[in-house]
């Protein structure tokens, strides 16, 4: 094992290299791109031997890698934002022949109004595609994550694809001294991939991704469920293998002093990080708070989340997606369903902050954070999402006086 200076986009391309991919087609798209151009340079130098497709767009990519895939070869690509909806047709594609590819995604704003910047708006348009999505806070994860979505993806227990989700920016540009683990060590934890499910074959054809009548659908798609229940079960123990490999242990969600907690905020990516250092800080002023990050947010663990927060008096949940037409945001959307299936009434209060890429500062948290407390203390708790870091003037940012013309 070796370490290196990597940002996140490095350590996605390094875990794809140690995963032997033998088929690429990816589509540059900021902050995606340093993926796409790392893989291409290591099949042109044969650090990687790899089939390097050049596509005209991430619906093209992904498109590719089904039709290789399914010829028995492991496969990777990479994208974000609008890249990412522009594959939407052919994600459910992917997922419902059951094929183990796996993504990194780089969290990006969606349009209106355009943006290059970090939030999860991208991803979360499409947590109910089929694909099982994690959340890395950070280099080392994106590398170890990407390693553990293909053993869980290619598991024949779940044979479903798989989106690696670091916060644009955030964490695809920011360098951080990586363990990278040795080619030898990685063959010894994922072996060579072994088609369990279709596949095309000229002397054995076969329909995939055919017209289904009713008669069949419904029991297709109740496969995939049975898939994801799966998951479930396969993360952890592929985690604990992992850490029996590597050192390095991971979880579905992981607590932070939250056996005392008199309020506890639900996080995801990059922003728990900030979220910790907020915790100590208020810790220290004699605030009993904690944090829960939520690691696999596809397929959500309910049950590990209400047993974290089972005895919180008060519970918030800081969106980086807007949720829009809904209370609240899409994982605090999750939260609350989780925690009501067992009966509880702890308030749960949904806040959406950092879209765009505006950060999520530690006074943001810490405000938000204020906010449970005075819940605790007898204030009302909201039932629609608090927009924590919203300016005064939000309503006239882009209003046009009457009869101005430009």
């Amino acid at each position: 094992m070796v370490r290196k200076l990597l940002d996140g986009n490095g350590a996605a391309a390094e875990a794809m290299r140690l995963a032997r991919v033998q088929v690429i087609a990816a589509y540059p798209i900021t902050p995606q791109s340093p993926i796409a151009e790392k893989l291409s340079q290591f099949v042109a130098d044969g650090t990687l031997k790899a089939k390097y497709l050049r596509v005209e767009s991430e619906h093209s990519a992904m498109s590719c890698l089904i039709g290789a895939q399914l010829t028995g070869v492991r496969t990777g690509t990479a994208t974000s934002s609008v890249g990412l909806a522009l594959m939407h047709e052919v994600l459910g594609v992917a997922s419902g022949l059951r094929l183990p590819i796996v993504m990194p995604v780089v969290n990006r704003s969606l349009v209106s109004p355009w943006s290059l910047w970090c939030d999860h708006q991208d991803t979360m348009a499409e947590r109910d595609s089929g694909w099982i999505q994690l959340y890395a806070a950070d280099a080392q994860e994106v590398l170890d994550l990407t390693l553990l979505a293909y053993r869980v993806a290619e598991d024949p227990r779940v044979l479903t694809p798989i989106m690696v989700c670091m916060d644009g920016f955030f964490v695809s540009h920011t360098s951080q001294p990586v363990e990278v683990p040795d080619q030898e060590a990685v063959d010894r934890f994922l072996p060579p991939y072994r088609p369990q499910n279709l596949y095309l074959d000229v002397d054995d054809p076969m329909f995939v991704n055919d017209l289904t009548p009713p008669a069949d659908f419904t029991e297709m798609r109740y496969q995939q469920k049975v898939g994801f229940e799966a998951a479930l079960e396969v993360l952890p123990e592929v985690m604990d293998e992992f850490a029996r490999h590597f050192g390095r242990r991971y979880d579905l969600v992981e607590t932070y002093r939250c056996e005392d907690a008199e309020a506890v905020l639900v996080t995801l990516g990059s922003m728990s990080g900030t979220g910790k250092y907020v915790v100590d800080q208020l810790r220290a002023q004699g605030q009993k708070v904690g944090l829960l990050r939520v690691v696999s947010f596809r397929p959500f663990p309910a049950d590990r989340v209400r047993a974290a927060l089972s005895r919180v008096p008060v519970v918030g949940v800081m969106d980086r997606s807007a949720g829009l037409g809904a209370e609240v945001g899409p994982v605090c959307t999750e939260v609350r369903a989780a925690l009501s299936a067992e009966g509880r009434q702890v308030p749960v209060v949904g806040f959406v902050g950092g879209l765009g890429g505006r950060d999520l500062a530690p006074k943001t948290l810490a405000a938000a954070f204020s906010r449970l407390l005075e819940i605790r203390a007898g204030a009302p708790a909201p039932r629609t999402s608090q927009w924590i870091d919203v300016r005064a003037d939000a309503l006239q940012l882009r209003e046009v006086p009457a009869g101005v013309r430009h």
